[in-house]
């Protein structure tokens, strides 16, 4: 789809996927970190994609299988040969962090953060002493993230809406945070982007916690 919308390309356009995960039926997703894996998707996104190197390819989760170094090496190798520009991992400890980075340059983390998870605060710490993006996956943290009282009343308060509200908040909690909500209609896109404008006060900030 992206192909078919975009191509040809600008060139300020960057272009981010992900790769190991294996998908046997629509309730369940299976990690898959093995190096001729990572390999094989890669070369599919190129050619979907109808492009000879990925800007941001990230790796989508360790696999408990595969050593998490053989993963991140086999990544590193396709960086190496230029069909990689940067690396990225998701949903990582700090610990596996740093062995990634032992490896090769890191520019961002993908670990699921909100308003109501922040399981992944001391990886978010790492990404801001490091100057690693963070890229928040289920930003708006579900149906009951939405409806929690606290988001109902500050977003009352300020006229947004829970989404925008929870998009809002990622924003001004760090620097390096790169929010990346999903949209199924035009409305809720030009929503998610009016969050970019918001400016959250620190009475906000106390309220939502």
């Amino acid at each position: 789809m992206i192909s078919q919308a975009l191509y040809p390309y600008p060139p300020d356009l960057v272009i981010a996927t992900k790769g190991g995960l294996l998908r046997p039926n629509r309730a369940s997703w299976v990690p898959d970190g093995r190096p001729d894996h990572l390999r094989r998707a890669l070369e599919g996104s190129l050619q979907r994609l109808r492009l000879d190197r990925i800007d941001l390819y990230q790796f989508h989760e360790p696999d408990p299988n595969v050593p998490f170094e053989e993963s991140i090496g086999s990544l590193a190798d396709l960086k190496r040969v230029g069909k990689i520009r940067h690396i990225g991992v998701s949903n990582v400890s700090v610990a596996q962090l740093e062995a990634a980075r032992s490896i090769t340059p890191i520019v961002s983390v993908q670990n699921a953060y909100n308003l109501r998870n922040k399981t992944s605060e001391d990886v978010l710490a790492a990404c801001e002493r490091l100057g690693i993006a963070f890229l928040p996956w289920y930003p708006l943290g579900g149906k009951r993230g939405l409806k929690a009282q606290k988001i109902k009343e500050v977003a009352s308060r300020l006229g947004l809406s829970h989404a925008a509200l929870s998009i809002a908040w990622l924003l001004a909690k760090s620097p390096v945070m790169l929010p990346i909500p999903g949209t199924r209609s035009i409305d809720h896109l030009e929503d998610n982007v009016l969050a970019a404008a918001q400016k959250l006060g620190p009475e906000d900030l106390h309220d939502l916690g």
